[in-house]
């Protein structure tokens, strides 16, 4: 008998189906290789384990459930012991202003819980996150979170920050207005991919305006967007963070009536207590700098 089958069949009896499953198993599995392989394990059975809709475990499920469930639903317990009671390592994604600025001190206070913490860390867009979350390469990222998330991750929101315009200080423009007033932008936009949250947003707004402004200059990060703007690029498209100073030559401009944008944790599955503990920490944070 394939074990994996049995902890598969053992996250969809214990969820009450095979989606609430997906979105409670501690790694990345699609519905379709749950279902597929679940199936394989009634097929050597020769039994139906359950019925689908509604969700009912059968005689022969309920049966194989009471068998497995002491072992599956101690592991976190047995391995929470054998490391010594509590868990060393939390793989981390964030972007690297996050990382930067903010992960530091979220770490501190971290550590006061888990002395012998070990943290990996890894950089990348939102798209990027869901990806490793779902491949089990991350634990856990603060990143940009949408409306609508991929299947089986859950989130957390910690912040919404406001879109903002940033130039160059001897610029000419006082406030956004006067950007939308002109019949045509002549300075380059500056800003993130349009694939991503802020960008798209912006965009979706011009429309609206029917403002016709298109990105002159993609940039990887928030950071190379400021960079660009202090060196006299364009006008950049950013997010304002709570303490966050922006360059000496670069003004702000605020975008009132723009949509904001939410920050927050994703992660996949049942939470670790060290994941926990990471999110009690970020929320902590979020509400010392809101």
């Amino acid at each position: 008998m394939n074990v994996h089958h049995l902890e598969l069949f053992y996250y969809v009896a214990k969820h009450g189906g095979i989606m609430p499953a997906v979105r409670n198993i501690p790694y990345g599995i699609q519905q379709p290789a749950v279902s597929a392989q679940v199936s394989e394990l009634e097929e050597f059975l020769g039994v139906t384990l359950f019925q689908r809709r509604p969700f009912e475990l059968t005689p022969a499920g309920a049966r194989l459930y009471e068998f497995i469930h002491p072992f599956f639903g101690n592991l976190d317990k047995l391995t929470n012991e054998l490391q010594g009671g509590q868990a060393r390592h939390i793989r981390v994604g964030a972007s690297t202003i996050v990382l930067r600025d903010h992960v530091p001190q979220l770490l501190r206070g971290l550590r006061k819980k888990f002395p012998a913490l070990k943290v990996s860390f890894r950089e990348g867009f939102p798209a990027q996150f869901f990806t490793m979350l779902e491949q089990d390469e991350i634990d856990v990222a603060i990143t940009l979170i949408e409306k609508k998330i991929p299947a089986g991750l859950q989130s957390l929101a910690l912040l919404e920050l406001p879109l903002v315009l940033l130039v160059e200080k001897t610029s000419r423009y006082k406030s956004a207005e006067e950007l939308w007033a002109q019949d045509k932008i002549e300075e380059s936009l500056i800003c993130l991919p349009p694939a991503e949250s802020p960008s798209r947003l912006f965009l979706q707004q011009l429309h609206k305006r029917k403002v016709d402004w298109f990105p002159g200059i993609e940039a990887s990060s928030t950071d190379l967007i400021e960079t660009y703007v202090a060196n006299g690029l364009g006008i950049g498209l950013s997010v304002a963070i709570p303490r966050k100073a922006f360059p000496a030559n670069v003004r702000v401009l605020p975008l009132a009536g723009f949509p904001t944008i939410t920050i927050g944790a994703l992660w996949r599955g049942k939470k670790t207590l060290l994941v926990e503990a990471f999110l009690a920490e970020s929320r902590s944070q979020a509400i010392a700098l809101g």
